[in-house]
């Protein structure tokens, strides 16, 4: 029997606060990408994955940041399909941030605008990043460092950002509550996939938290445990 959704408990899991970290997750587009604003007490925050599709979704993310007046430190993509880079070109345009992504994911990005209008997607300009992040590579905004942790298997230019001082981790498309990403999209392969779920997330410890690129999130222990992928 499927599982009952309790919608005061879903609407509330759509702003978590970690410590001192708050996360604010918007579902965005047709596909329900997960769209965050990370920040903290300092009001300095990031966006990760913007995925707007529409000018409404547009308002949504600028009405949040303005009633919080959280100054964007950093727009992020965790990869560069349409679903999560749709908004780029608007956050770029209205918080004057710089655009953060792994450079083995730019041949997929230039393509972007012709796959998001092959999905349905509107036609967009995709601005060029400013910041090309590595493996290892820091972002810090207020009082949070996040590391990079470069993870292909989804997709080539795929990162996970930790936030080891909370015991999170932001993961994209890599893995999901259950289950894992899909490795049958341009530039994914299944082995890479799980070596880079077992090289860099199954390391953590059980009880960071997962924060996905789409649906719920999760800790890795429960995964560990429980995930049948793995």
């Amino acid at each position: 029997m499927k599982k009952k959704i309790d919608l005061k408990d879903y609407f509330k899991a759509m702003k978590l606060k970690i410590n001192n970290l708050n996360v604010k997750i918007f579902h965005f587009n047709m596909v329900q990408v997960n769209t965050l604003v990370c920040y903290d007490e300092t009001k300095n925050g990031v966006i990760v994955d913007p995925g707007m599709a529409s000018e409404t979704q547009e308002q949504m993310l600028l009405d949040f940041i303005t009633k919080e007046n959280i100054s964007v430190n950093y727009i992020i993509n965790t990869h560069p399909h349409i679903d999560h880079v749709a908004g780029n070109a608007f956050c770029v345009k209205t918080f004057k941030a710089p655009l953060v992504m792994h450079e083995a994911g730019l041949p997929l990005y230039k393509n972007a605008d012709k796959d998001g209008m092959m999905f349905g997607f509107p036609h967009y300009d995709y601005p060029q990043p400013d910041i090309l992040i590595r493996e290892d590579d820091r972002l810090t905004f207020g009082n949070q460092v996040w590391k990079t942790l470069y993870t292909p298997g989804h997709a080539d230019g795929s990162i996970c950002l930790f936030d080891e001082k909370n015991k999170v981790v932001v993961v994209g498309d890599l893995l999901f509550a259950g289950s894992i990403g899909r490795s049958d999209l341009p530039t994914g392969n299944f082995r890479q996939l799980i070596q880079s779920i077992t090289d860099k997330l199954l390391l953590l410890d059980d009880d960071t938290l997962v924060i996905p690129g789409h649906a719920e999130t999760t800790t890795i222990g429960e995964e560990r445990t429980n995930n049948p992928y793995l």
